[in-house]
């Protein structure tokens, strides 16, 4: 069967459509937040901290609040995206469409993937004006984070299917996600605690993708970078072996 190339750019481009109408909920406050973050915790407290690993305080938070805001829009877009047309009964459309579900799934979390990865990019050069930045590896930047916004994108289409309610797209990002970040080293080193917090601290999968993120950016990181790279690969990957599951099975889309 070849691959439907018009049905996935329709559906991405209706995605990415409704993310320019909804310009201020998708990109302008989440760059606002993280904003008010740097300026509280970058001023503030980095005032306070001469550096951290020969990093200035005020650069050592702009990874973690990167991947704070990458994380939890990747799962808000692709969750949304796709229960609205589950809400709305429109899904009964898209299956019956000549779309396989590997065509539908590349579109729906590709958009959501593009949003994130365009608000990340957008982070970054907001935190330019505050702080100078220098990224060692570029080439690994962009790889962590094209990669963890297409698996958190993924986990956000899971969680699209799985709620029944809006109530529920909300649940995980707040409950698990955000506090799984912010005690993950988005805003310190896990070097920085005592022994046993910190191999406590390990056993948060968070920890990898913000210390891979940050070594791309300094050439430091609290674990080894091939770590965190098997890590967000091997997240993707029970990801994709879920979604492929869900469409095999039907579960949450024929009921």
């Amino acid at each position: 069967m070849s691959f439907n190339f018009y049905a996935v750019r329709a559906i991405y481009r209706y995605e990415m459509a409704r993310a320019w109408r909804t310009l201020a909920q998708t990109i302008v406050s989440p760059v606002i937040t993280t904003t008010l973050y740097f300026v509280v915790f970058g001023a503030a407290i980095g005032s306070r901290i001469t550096d951290v690993h020969g990093v200035s305080y005020g650069a050592f938070i702009v990874p973690g609040l990167i991947m704070l805001s990458l994380l939890t829009q990747s799962l808000a877009n692709a969750s949304f995206g796709i229960y609205f047309p589950r809400f709305t009964g429109s899904i009964y459309e898209i299956l019956s469409a000549p779309a396989s579900f590997v065509e539908i799934v590349i579109a729906f979390v590709g958009a959501a993937a593009t949003k994130s990865m365009l608000l990340g990019l957008i982070i970054l050069l907001t935190a330019n004006l505050f702080v100078p930045l220098q990224v060692a590896h570029p080439f690994w930047m962009l790889a962590f984070l094209v990669l963890t916004s297409v698996a958190f994108s993924l986990a956000g289409f899971i969680i699209g299917i799985w709620a029944d309610g809006f109530e529920k797209l909300q649940l995980v990002p707040l409950l698990v996600v955000t506090p799984l970040a912010f005690l993950g080293g988005s805003f310190y080193s896990i070097d920085m605690l005592p022994p046993f917090w910190r191999t406590v601290s390990l056993f948060n999968p968070v920890v990898y993708l913000i210390s891979g993120f940050r070594w791309a950016f300094f050439d430091k990181g609290d674990v080894p970078v091939a770590v965190s790279l098997a890590a967000i690969a091997g997240f993707l990957a029970l990801c994709l072996a879920v979604v492929a599951w869900i469409f095999r099975t039907g579960w949450r889309l024929k009921a």
